[in-house]
């Protein structure tokens, strides 16, 4: 037997006076996680013991917000997997700041939430709301069998609020022990997986060879930019209120931009029959990527959210890989050298003369560095394909058509 977890993604159905009392809870929640990480960066040496941050932090966060006892352990328990993996970061070299929480969610456990067939009860800053669940017909969704299959075990939740639709949700965890031969390990036979790369003059470009371009979003990045920098010369007290509105103007539509290339991704993996959509790591992204920003770096984490829940929901999973080498290595021929790399968007191995979009080639690598994870796995016996065009490429580097 071995365990397996699914996440369940949820819509909520919110009045309004519950949807404030969230909204609420939300914000002193995130303010709590951020008090205990402005507590342990008063120290040389940042405190990682969950154990050591609520002594020094508990009482002053109950009582400087409302939240109930669970929810403010939940807040410091956030706080400390963030301090400790800057340290763990710092330790290894890396560059790390400080934690700033501002995604507006909060982590529930089942002392703090009820959950029941069809709806959800929450705890507030005021006493608890019941929600229901908005749910697909049954079998319309295979990602909600999880939710009502009695041998899955809820084990907790978090609420999201997504600003771009106004919208509730719930990310159900559940669990259950299951036969180690079963399906759901994530390799099963014959799984096929979709290859990812991001970059700033292509945002996504799969190895099916679709591209999303970054143009438009970097186009309207430097509008927002235009536009600051003249209300913070005006200086009066009109443009001051509009320069307040402006980052959550630009923020909401950054986001419903990235929903819609997070939607298009996962049409493309169900196109393509896929398992599994593969990223590279983001962690270091922005120092690995010429030219770019904190906001390109905040973006692509958020278009791998957006893509994850929406893959989850159909029973796709996603997963992130070594991206060395990926953009020097010929997906053809295997070679990996620097030249390789002929210019920013143009690759040309030097050994074959495979020339090809460097960021189309690099997508190809990062299928290929998944299909490779899988044969050192213990289900390594599974044959793994990466989606490409017009077929599907083992790991072996055999090419296999569509089917007509």
């Amino acid at each position: 037997m071995v365990e397996v977890r699914r996440t369940v993604v949820v819509k909520l159905a919110v009045d309004d006076s519950d949807a404030a009392l969230l909204q609420e809870t939300i914000e002193e929640y995130l303010w709590a996680a951020n008090y205990v990480v402005g507590d342990a960066w008063q120290d040389e040496y940042k405190p990682t013991s969950k154990q050591q941050l609520h002594e020094r932090t508990y009482s002053d966060v109950r009582e400087q917000t409302r939240l109930q006892a669970n929810l403010v352990q939940s807040a410091r328990n956030k706080a400390a997997e963030a301090i400790k993996g800057v340290v763990a970061r710092w330790q290894a070299g890396k560059d790390a700041s400080r934690p700033q929480f501002t995604t507006r969610s909060v982590r529930y456990d089942k002392r703090s939430a009820t959950f029941h067939d069809d709806h959800v009860s929450l705890s507030t800053v005021d006493g608890r709301i019941e929600a229901d669940y908005i749910l697909p017909p049954e079998g319309d969704n295979p990602q909600t069998e999880y939710l009502r299959d009695d041998d899955y075990e809820i084990t907790g939740a978090t609420l999201q609020y997504r600003e771009a639709t106004d919208t509730f949700f719930l990310h159900i965890g559940t669990r259950a022990e299951v036969e180690s031969e079963m399906p759901d390990t994530g390799d099963a036979e014959h799984s096929t997986v979709l290859g990812v790369d991001l970059g700033i003059e292509q945002l996504a470009v799969t190895s099916t060879g679709q591209f999303w371009s970054g143009g438009f979003l970097n186009h309207r990045r430097r509008e927002y930019e235009r536009i600051r920098g003249n209300l913070q010369q005006t200086g009066t007290e009109s443009a001051h209120r509009t320069l307040e509105g402006l980052g959550d103007r630009e923020t909401r539509w950054v986001e419903d931009y990235l929903h819609r290339i997070s939607k298009a991704i996962v049409q493309e993996a169900l196109a393509h029959d896929c398992e599994t959509i593969v990223f590279e790591e983001l962690t270091d992204i922005r120092e690995r990527m010429p030219n770019a920003k904190q906001f390109h770096a905040w973006a692509f984490r958020r278009l791998y959210d957006y893509v994850a829940y929406k893959a989850e929901a159909e029973g796709i999973e996603t997963t992130q890989v070594d991206p060395a080498y990926t953009s020097q290595r010929c997906s053809k021929c295997g070679t990996t050298l620097a030249e390789n790399r002929s210019s920013q968007s143009r690759f040309c191995c030097q050994k074959c003369g495979y020339e090809v979009n460097a960021d189309y080639n690099a997508a190809k690598n990062v299928g290929v560095r998944q299909l490779r994870a899988g044969q050192k796995s213990p289900h390594g016996g599974a044959t793994r394909h990466l989606a490409l065009k017009s077929g599907t490429l083992s790991v072996n580097g055999e090419y296999s058509p569509a089917a007509q």
